[in-house]
């Protein structure tokens, strides 16, 4: 490779560090291909010297520098081994997690097969990805709380899945509210199949990631896997399943009292949402937002929070959701300001029951985002929830 001149002035304080490739591993699984990884790691730390020949690869540059390019690469090394292809998306997770001194290791995460099917394997890309999958393997009810494209519904639809396959459980019951239309469907036309497809059509698309598609009608008409609106699911009792709720920051308190209490013996629940994108008329709680502090110190449930560096989809994603969330702290704030501080001489109130300057545009207080968290059918495995 060739080296840049910045990299052949040596400084005195520079250390040099080879890191020798084993010989049951080609050298390309480790650089990627055209050298796309080890281009990847050279952008990540512009200090260091890459240079590989052969079996090994030699780094030059300050101390602390090479020291964390040596760690990840051993940590690379490690995740080639398993089988996983090495990208670019990879080398960057993997910085994320080393600088981020989180307990978990880089190999730890990206290694961890949950589901083998139709030629792709799924496992978690981040740590708090690895932190809720442990979660719901420990837990008889595990919360998925986070935003859009975190992969809540997804991971969680692969470990029902999982389970089946390994006969844990004899079904699984897939569910979500159909809030836009208040789970009062009649007005619409159609069957009432018709009807209640498009809010479960996320479910149904992740579940054909998963499973041959050829095989889900014989499923479902065998009641193996069941995917039905949160209003049918009053009055039942589910022992043995694994049983998902999608969307659930679109049910109310007693909804999801109602969801909780359908557990039985030998089953499984998770629950996933997004606090931020509620659907619910004015004035109803979202049962997801309070449902942590109900059923704080209740044993064997558990909440997983993940973030936007939780994100698996394209990079703007993550940067939209702390946007929005800058955008909905500065109008609390803003908020907040016009109603605690006194009327000033010449102002009105706003037709919002806050006060406003004469032709100053008050902001609303924080809204809930539209859902756009449905992806379309026949979206990819990076597209779902």
């Amino acid at each position: 490779m060739t080296e840049t001149p910045a990299r052949r002035h040596r400084a005195s304080t520079d250390v040099e560090h080879r890191i020798v490739v084993p010989a049951h591993l080609p050298v390309v699984a480790l650089l990627g291909p055209g050298d796309e990884v080890l281009r990847a790691v050279e952008r990540g730390f512009p200090a260091v010297g890459i240079h590989a020949r052969g079996d090994q690869i030699t780094l030059l540059g300050p101390p602390a520098d090479v020291a964390l390019v040596s760690r990840l690469l051993d940590e690379l090394l490690e995740v080639a081994a398993s089988g996983t292809v090495l990208d670019a998306d990879v080398v960057g997770r993997s910085v994320q997690m080393l600088t981020a001194a989180t307990a978990s290791r880089p190999a730890e995460v990206l290694t961890q097969n949950i589901l083998s099917s139709r030629g792709r394997t799924i496992r978690p890309k981040t740590v708090g990805q690895k932190t809720y999958v442990d979660a719901i393997d420990r837990n008889t009810v595990t919360f998925g709380i986070g935003p859009a494209g975190t992969g809540k519904t997804y991971l969680a639809m692969a470990k029902a899945v999982q389970a089946l396959q390994a006969k844990q459980v004899n079904r699984i019951v897939l569910t979500r509210p159909a809030v836009e239309a208040g789970e009062r469907l009649g007005f619409l036309p159609g069957s009432l199949s018709e009807k209640i497809d498009p809010y479960l059509r996320p479910l149904y698309d992740a579940l054909h990631d998963m499973v041959d598609p050829d095989s889900i009608p014989r499923l479902m008409d065998s009641g193996t896997v069941e995917v039905a609106p949160l209003a049918y699911m009053r009055g039942r009792t589910l022992n043995d399943a694994f049983i998902i709720l999608d969307e659930a920051q679109n049910t109310s308190t007693e909804q999801m009292k109602m969801f909780l209490t359908r557990l039985g013996f030998g089953s499984k629940v998770v629950v996933t949402g997004d606090v931020t994108q509620v659907d619910l008329p004015g004035g109803t709680t979202s049962g997801l937002r309070v449902v942590e502090d109900i059923l704080d110190g209740v044993d064997d449930v558990a909440f997983c929070r993940l973030t936007s560096e939780d994100v698996v989809r394209h990079r703007l994603v993550g940067e939209i959701i702390d946007a929005y969330a800058r955008w909905d702290t500065v109008t609390r704030d803003d908020a907040d300001g016009h109603r605690d501080r006194p009327r000033r001489a010449g102002e009105r109130p706003s037709r919002m029951g806050r006060s406003s300057r004469p032709g100053r545009a008050v902001l609303p207080g924080p809204s809930p985002a539209p859902d756009d968290d449905a992806p379309a059918p026949g979206s990819t495995q990076e597209e779902q929830e």
